[in-house]
């Protein structure tokens, strides 16, 4: 379980995960999510309390209609600062 904090502008970086996950929103903001070559892959606006579950399927995460490959980079494209707990299976 870790806290991410991304400032408006600011990324997470090219990351990998390995196991099921889900976030809990804290402070909400517009997330923008790209592959490891930088392909957008979509946007997402989180409000305060929402939660999102990914799923690994082969070598993607899924939630919903929304499917990321395991390594991605998250940044925040909104005004506001962006806050969520993340937990992750192992």
């Amino acid at each position: 379980m870790w806290e991410m904090v991304l400032e408006p502008g600011e990324s997470t970086g090219v990351h990998t995960h390995r196991h099921d996950y889900m976030f809990y929103v804290i402070e909400g903001s517009t997330g923008e999510v790209t592959d490891k070559d930088g392909k957008f892959l979509g946007s997402l606006d989180m409000k305060p309390g929402d939660t999102m579950f990914f799923r690994l399927d082969g070598n993607d995460f899924v939630a919903g209609d929304f499917r990321v490959p395991a390594t991605h980079n998250a940044r925040n494209v909104g005004q506001t600062r962006y806050r969520e707990m993340l937990v992750e299976a192992k």
